[in-house]
């Protein structure tokens, strides 16, 4: 399983769940299965609510996995993927539970203090887990 954080260059919230809906539709059309795990379900409702509209002239088939779990682009929590091998994002705080499921895990780092020390333990985690997190500067 590949193993990236993606860090952004500001601490402002938005960034990460505008970043988040970005790499989605990417990983989307290039055909795969993707999972996006809130930090709670406000988070995942205002990620169903930003890529309807995030960009213009694309749409991101997309929804809350207790509405589609079967949906392309799933919005959920801890709940495990129901396709497996694809693309987790992940902005939850933790770990996902389901990390086996995913054949790619990305973390989204911005500059805020506390997720930045979170996302270092993760790193360490990750690390302690037997994989190879790469940084991918934003």
């Amino acid at each position: 399983m590949r193993v990236e954080f993606y860090v952004l260059s500001t601490a402002t919230p938005a960034d990460r769940q505008r970043a988040a809906c970005q790499l989605a539709l990417k990983a989307w059309r290039a055909g795969m299965p993707v999972f996006v795990r809130g930090a709670d379900q406000a988070q995942c409702e205002e990620l169903d609510e930003l890529l309807w509209h995030f960009k213009n002239d694309s749409f991101v088939p997309h929804d809350l996995h207790q509405h589609n779990p079967q949906a392309p682009v799933v919005l959920g929590l801890d709940e495990p993927p129901a396709t497996s091998q694809g693309l987790l994002i992940n902005l939850n705080p933790a770990l996902s539970p389901h990390l086996q499921q995913f054949s790619r895990v990305i973390e989204i780092v911005n500059q805020e203090p506390q997720l930045l020390a979170l996302c270092r333990e993760n790193f360490r985690l990750y690390r302690q887990k037997g994989y190879d997190p790469q940084r991918v500067e934003l």
